[in-house]
């Protein structure tokens, strides 16, 4: 074998299961069309931010990556719900899940995905048994009940035991394998970008609902001496264009209106970038000698900071099988055992998360009362509030 796995895709997910792969001594290889884009004025860089939540920084830390991440990550204490559905966009009710009702550790931790990009691949770069190459892309596929026989861009091939399948929404590996997939379509894009404001975020991640989805605000460290968030603004799609021609002007008056304020008028502090919001997963999350992880198993709105975790929790859980059997990485029994593993948790998050977002999106003013009620209803007893908390954090089991 030229190694033990592939890993297709050097996105976060695909980043993190090279270096936990690697950590727990398995040859790895990984690959990725583009170069990462390491620097946050570069065009192309992703400026959206994570959230880890308690079991995937446990997990990041495990397999040596968040000794790298933790000066630039932003503890986030608290957990604030705001409907301002009302017929001017004002807070009618807003909650704060605190992280203490259940804890002595923050909910997570945030940071840009441009930065996390740059720290992890100058982790893979220090691990003597990965070979991470930016900018090779994979092109075909031939499995054998033995091995897996992957084509890269390069011209070359890697013969390997396991192919992990990181390589996003419309992975080329799974697309390669067979596997169909599930697809919910919103109508909605969500617009990404940094702003600074005048008021200090208190490490609380703010989640707005008037129409059209959710308007977030996840802390930062400060940005040129000024309080800093990163924003996650849903909306159906034609509105999210319009907004994202904005002239800059324009569009801090339409994202400080939209803020309801709450940290005071906010100031454009990065390029703008558009997403499409789509919820899916696939069918199934193996095939013979491949594994689905991340974006190419599930997809799901950016509600809850659920995204990046649910991918973690693939990495852990096939992590664990792989290490259980040494010998039998990557064989038939290992990747039923990783489907029937993840497949329940996987599905009931996605169909969650997208119920949660058709409930963000609704504009008729009796259904917008109808969601401040719920809000009330559940943030008013404590039981199911601390459930729902411990359910946020998606601890595997």
């Amino acid at each position: 074998m030229d190694h033990d796995i592939l890993v297709s895709g050097g996105g976060l997910a695909g980043l993190t299961a090279a270096a936990a792969f690697g950590a727990a001594g398995f040859s790895v290889l990984c690959v990725d069309p583009a170069p990462p884009v390491t620097t946050r004025a570069a065009p192309g860089a992703d400026l959206r931010s994570t959230a880890f939540l308690q079991p995937a920084q446990a997990f990041l830390k495990s397999c040596g990556l968040w000794d790298r991440l933790a000066d630039h990550a932003m503890p986030l204490q608290t957990m604030r719900i705001v409907d301002a559905g009302g017929a001017v966009p004002e807070p009618r009710v807003i909650k704060d899940f605190d992280a203490s009702d259940i804890s002595d550790k923050p909910f997570g931790w945030n940071l840009p995905n441009w930065l996390l990009r740059r720290e992890m691949a100058a982790a893979l770069h220090d691990m003597p048994g990965v070979d991470f190459r930016p900018g090779t892309a994979t092109t075909t596929l031939f499995t054998r009940q033995a091995h897996a026989r992957v084509g890269l861009s390069d011209g070359t091939t890697a013969q390997v035991r396991l192919v992990i399948a990181a390589d996003g929404r419309a992975s080329p590996m799974r697309q390669a394998a067979g596997i169909g997939v599930s697809t919910t379509r919103f109508g909605q894009k969500a617009l990404a970008f940094a702003v600074t404001h005048p008021l200090p975020h208190g490490n609380v991640s703010t989640e707005i609902h008037r129409t059209g989805g959710p308007f977030t605000l996840v802390p930062l460290p400060d940005h040129e001496g000024r309080p800093s968030s990163a924003v996650v603004w849903m909306e159906q799609g034609p509105r999210a264009e319009a907004l994202f021609a904005l002239a800059t002007p324009d569009l801090e008056d339409a994202m400080s209106q939209r803020s309801c304020h709450l940290l005071g008028r906010l100031t454009l502090a990065s390029q703008r970038t558009l997403w499409p919001i789509i919820a899916q997963h696939a069918d199934r999350l193996s095939a013979e000698r491949m594994a689905l992880v991340a974006e190419a198993a599930h997809v799901v709105p950016p509600i809850g900071a659920q995204g990046l975790n649910m991918s973690l929790n693939d990495v852990a859980t096939l992590l664990d099988l792989a290490q259980a059997r040494p010998d039998s990485l990557g064989d038939a029994r290992m990747l039923d055992s990783y489907h029937r593993a993840r497949i329940a948790d996987v599905r009931a998050r996605v169909a969650g998360i997208t119920l949660l977002n058709r409930a963000s999106m609704l504009s008729a003013p009796p259904l917008r009362d109808a969601r401040a009620r719920a809000l009330n209803a559940l943030y008013s007893v404590t039981p199911l509030r601390k459930t729902l908390m411990q359910l946020g954090l998606g601890a595997r089991g």
